[in-house]
């Protein structure tokens, strides 16, 4: 027989986010935001046990990654430049600093030559200190270009997901009653194999956020080659269950959804992750069509435009509902009421 302390416990760690039942409290941002970053934030760490420049480097996006690259860059010649204008104005010989924008300017161009192991000749060292900076800058060339072509490298390598989610989730009829869905594909040409969702129902109940995992129609599909459309059906032991569109809005609803997969590319496994608010689901409305015409020869495919596209919902739709494998249809006929009646 089970202790019921234990299974009490291991109830709650099922649903622990690892937020804590205080965080997403009234006027705080949403816990996740739709790109699946996180907003809430850990403080008080020292600067050094935060910095972390690898995994900077390899998590930012690419703009910041080249912005950050060439920033650096343009600093270490700068600082170099410097360095050798401090030695005296006969450290750098060759070209005159008038054909090359003055003084600076040359010891600028002549610190990218001797980073880049490029030395054209026509600018030189002059003298023992000037020499031993371009023995440090040299040395600094090849670990740098040794450093960014490792981070390059690794970011082109580290498998990530591309999953499009739809832009709203609907609750709209499902099986006699209602569901709550959303769709989502793969964004990217690669296959993702062995799927699985995890949904989290997050609203405040009082002066805490409480914290429930939806059970899903189906929780696993086993390729993704089109799209997939993720239900949980709201019955008597959904903790939805007779909740109307207001209590969402007044409850501060949220919706986790989690995504894990194999990368056919890599064989590793890829998240990805987003969340809907209540303002991002639409009542009284249902998924339009995604699929294509069939083509001449037989080929399947969806619009990945309309992924997140939804139209009016008809009064008969739920009479017209079929129970097909989620992830092989992409249009659900149903609507949902603006509220929901208490049963």
């Amino acid at each position: 027989m089970s202790d019921p302390a234990l299974s009490s416990t291991a109830s709650q760690e099922y649903k622990d986010l690892g937020f804590g039942s205080v965080v997403g409290g009234a006027n705080e941002k949403r816990l996740l935001n739709r790109d699946g970053s996180f907003n809430p934030r850990r403080e008080g760490m020292s600067f050094l046990a935060a910095l972390n420049a690898y995994h900077f480097m390899l998590t930012i996006s690419w703009k910041q990654f080249f912005a950050t690259v060439v920033s650096g860059y343009l600093f270490v010649n700068v600082a170099f430049a410097l360095a050798y204008l401090a030695c005296g104005d006969g450290a750098i010989g060759g070209r005159p600093e008038e054909e090359m924008g003055g003084k600076f300017g040359r010891a600028f161009f002549f610190s990218v030559e001797t980073l880049g192991t490029i030395g054209y000749g026509n600018i030189y060292p002059v003298g023992v200190p000037a020499n031993v900076i371009v023995t440090v800058e040299s040395l600094a060339g090849l670990l740098g270009l040794a450093f960014s072509t490792g981070l390059l490298f690794a970011r082109f390598s580290r498998p990530t997901a591309g999953i499009v989610f739809s832009e709203r989730a609907i609750v709209a009829p499902y099986a006699g009653k209602t569901g709550f869905m959303f769709r989502l594909t793969n964004g990217r040409a690669n296959q993702l194999l062995e799927l699985e969702a995890k949904v989290l129902f997050s609203r405040m109940e009082g002066v805490s956020r409480r914290y429930d995992q939806l059970s899903l129609e189906r929780t696993r599909v086993v390729f993704l080659p089109l799209s997939w459309t993720i239900v949980h059906p709201i019955d008597e032991k959904s903790p939805m269950w007779g909740r109307t569109e207001e209590d969402l809005h007044r409850s501060d609803a949220e919706f986790l959804v989690l995504l894990s997969g194999v990368d056919e590319t890599f064989s590793q496994v890829v998240h990805a992750r987003t969340s809907y608010k209540s303002e991002d689901i639409r009542f009284g409305e249902r998924f339009v069509n995604i699929y294509n015409p069939v083509s001449a020869d037989g080929t399947v495919s969806i619009d990945v435009r309309k992924l997140g596209e939804t139209e009016p919902a008809l009064e008969d739709d739920d009479d017209m509902w079929t129970t097909q494998t989620m992830h092989s249809t992409g249009h659900f006929r149903g609507y949902a009421p603006s509220r929901h009646t208490k049963r």
